[in-house]
């Protein structure tokens, strides 16, 4: 019987994980082939290539992928590598093509993986062309225009893995009028030399907002510290599948306050109230506008955090990427516009909050490399973890049930065959 490469047991425990899970490159290997080659994991919008033969550049870790949009409609997620010598095929960021030629030999291709074409072709006389097409990202899968990949042949549905997540997503898209997302303003790249899992625990940690964050929250007269104290009625929730959650709505619910949750009022925003109401009736928007949008992490990548959303690209065992682009609502123009001018001074080229994140993301790895103490502790709230009317596993707004539930997730996904 082959010995396991790793001993999670002693990697991964009830309260804490070892510090080399960060920075050991054997390990992010094989999270390599075990979690992002093999889960589902967010690759794009449906927004971002609307008209036929659309195209945009996306990845899955650190695998380049061409989203296409075919003359069908259909979408597809395509490597950027030709069949012939590998070389890249698109460096475009995004367009408009229904055929893309390689550079190299002049090897064409359409954009729905299909060989089209090659120079010379007596030199492939009895060469089967179905067999030598761009290589595809085996199962595609989207929900509300959310596009999701998986390298995987066989294994859960996107509604499995998604599970409790799915509603977050469905929560996110009424806060249009007319239930769409839009993912049409643009990415802002954000590389921290950092592992990609101390990002994904942070984008749902609710103890550091109040330290991190500390000096643009006095600055802005902001009440979102008070989101993340020790007496905040909000909750920290594990949803299972590696998918965590800060919800803030028993908070907003609790000052009733329609659009509180975005730091303004109904009156600054007449036209997104009016229609919000001739959508859903009065006390449904009302509910709506008072709740918010979630700030949920859906595992192992996407991250919605009320205003925008993030996309996490691990890129090494210590280099990560974000993409981060504000979040726009169908029907929404006057909301969309402050969302974009709110997500610039958050997390723009000038913004506070990314900046605070960031510079916690490259401390942390470069402490995890100190030899003692070897664990990193996770277990703030352990003693208060209970389940909430859906089973879900909570705890307090400022308690660790979040990371703890990614790492539950976690070894089981480097723990399977």
């Amino acid at each position: 019987m082959t010995q396991p490469l790793f001993n999670w047991d002693s990697l991964i425990l009830r309260d804490r994980v070892h510090g080399s899970l960060y920075s050991d490159a054997e390990i992010f290997n094989q999270e390599l082939e075990k979690i992002w080659y093999k889960t589902w994991v967010y690759v794009g919008h449906e927004t971002e290539i609307p008209n036929a033969d659309d195209f945009v550049m996306k990845s899955i870790g650190p695998q380049e992928i061409i989203m296409t949009r075919s003359g069908d409609g259909e979408i597809h997620l395509l490597l950027n590598r030709c069949a012939h010598r590998g070389n890249q095929l698109c460096l475009d960021p995004c367009g408009n093509r229904k055929v893309f030629v390689c550079p190299y030999h002049s090897w064409s291709y359409r954009n729905d993986g299909e060989l089209r074409g090659l120079p010379f072709a007596d030199g492939y006389e009895g060469v089967d062309r179905s067999e030598i097409g761009l290589a595809k990202v085996s199962r595609v899968a989207s929900y509300r225009g959310f596009v999701f990949g998986s390298f995987a042949e066989q294994g859960p549905s996107l509604k499995e893995h998604l599970g409790g997540a799915a509603e977050a997503i469905d929560r996110l898209a009424m806060a249009s009028p007319e239930g769409k997302v839009q993912i049409t303003a643009g990415f802002l790249k954000h590389k921290a030399k950092a592992n990609w899992k101390f990002l994904v625990e942070n984008e749902t940690d609710g103890y550091h907002p109040a330290f991190v964050h500390a000096s643009i929250f006095q600055v802005a007269k902001s009440g979102i510290g008070d989101l993340y104290s020790s007496k905040s009625t909000a909750v920290a929730r594990d949803l299972g599948n590696g998918h965590t959650e800060n919800d803030l709505r028993p908070e907003f619910r609790r000052i009733g306050r329609p659009m509180g949750w975005f730091g303004t009022n109904e009156q600054r925003l007449p036209d997104y109230a009016a229609k919000m109401r001739a959508a859903y009736g009065n006390d449904r928007a009302n509910q709506i506008m008072i709740d918010g949008t979630p700030h949920i992490m859906i595992f192992p990548n996407l991250f919605i955090a009320e205003i925008q959303i993030f996309v996490i690209q691990p890129l090494s065992v210590d280099e990560t990427v974000q993409h981060v682009t504000a979040l726009q609502f169908e029907g929404a123009l006057d909301l969309n516009r402050r969302l974009l001018q709110q997500t610039m001074g958050s997390v723009g080229p000038a913004g506070f909050l990314l900046a605070d994140d960031s510079e916690m993301y490259e401390r942390t790895q470069r402490g995890v490399q100190a030899r003692l103490p070897a664990y990193n502790y996770l277990g703030r709230g352990l003693h208060r973890e209970r389940r909430d009317e859906d089973g879900y596993l909570v705890a307090d707004a400022t308690d660790e049930v979040t990371s703890r539930g990614i790492w539950r997730h976690y070894r089981q996904l480097m723990e399977a065959e």
